[in-house]
């Protein structure tokens, strides 16, 4: 899976099997899943039409799932949560049909999961929605438009369920649960970003959510002086590519993929490259390493 921002919308890319209440919706394989920003005054009187044509303008296939929202982009919260990334924008304005914005919740599994998990997700998801309004002193649980998409691309159905007593549940949960407060204290104008915000769930020192940042960053330089920190968050995680990285025994038990000592995304040509060019396979990064030096 690989996620990217252009203009006002969120791409995800990858093979895919996702559930989405969105529009268009249902359960089916998708290589896109995308999150665009419209006019607060919006009025697409077709709205499947309208996500069609932003699939043809970026020369990506029919097979997506499409969400609208009036809630700009840096106001995107972005949740690394071991193999779930979660992705919300909040808006709240309209707990009834008058106002225009959304609460949307974007779901990815690197682990598989069956047809009933992801459909138990969405459940999960919005519960932990409503919790979160809750806490934050609203008397609604939700919004008119709404959405939730969940995907997966596991090759085995490593889940049956996720509901909040399952592993996979307790991390969605959490992940939407602060998710939603966190992008609407955003949107709110409560903590100022020209960004999106990127947490991670950390166990060093306490198990808590961090959001990194690269100004200021403590543990800079993690790897050389000079080091680009656009991607401290590997986007090819786990590579399994054993020139970069191995399988090393977790201190909680199991093993992990280590990358402790790969510095590819880091070198300031590749990290402008994948920049520019975020669907950049893993071989072709490894190529442009070698012919640059």
């Amino acid at each position: 899976m690989r996620y990217f921002i252009r203009e006002s919308t969120l791409f995800i890319r990858g093979h895919m099997k996702a559930a989405s209440t969105g529009i268009h919706g249902g359960i089916r394989p998708v290589s896109t899943i995308f999150n665009q920003t419209v006019p607060k005054h919006f009025d697409h009187r077709d709205p499947i039409r309208h996500l069609t044509e932003v699939a043809d303008r970026y020369g990506f296939s029919h097979e997506f799932f499409g969400l609208l929202t009036a809630v700009n982009m840096a106001s995107l919260c972005i949740f690394h949560y071991d193999y779930l990334t979660t992705f919300v924008t909040a808006g709240v304005s309209n707990p009834n049909p008058e106002g225009p914005n959304t609460i949307n919740v974007i779901v990815h599994s690197r682990q598989g999961l069956s047809e009933g998990a992801m459909l138990e997700t969405i459940i999960t998801a919005t519960e932990a929605k409503a919790k979160a309004l809750h806490e934050m002193g609203y008397e609604f649980t939700g919004t008119t438009t709404d959405a939730v998409v969940v995907a997966h691309e596991g090759e085995e159905e490593t889940h049956e369920y996720a509901g909040t007593l399952t592993e996979v549940g307790r991390r969605v949960y959490e992940s939407v649960r602060v998710g939603v407060q966190e992008a609407l204290r955003r949107h709110l104008g409560e903590i100022p970003r020209s960004a999106p915000s990127l947490f991670i769930y950390s166990r060093y020192g306490g198990e808590r959510w961090v959001e990194w940042s690269p100004h200021n960053c403590p543990y800079y330089p993690c790897h050389f002086e000079g080091q680009r920190c656009d991607f401290c968050y590997c986007p090819f995680y786990p590579c399994e590519d054993e020139e970069l990285g191995a399988w090393v025994e977790s201190s909680s038990g199991g093993m992990v993929w280590s990358c402790q000592h790969c510095e590819l995304i880091h070198l300031p040509r590749i990290a402008e490259y994948l920049k520019t060019y975020p669907e950049a396979s893993l071989k072709e990064l490894k190529t442009l390493q070698k012919k640059t030096g």
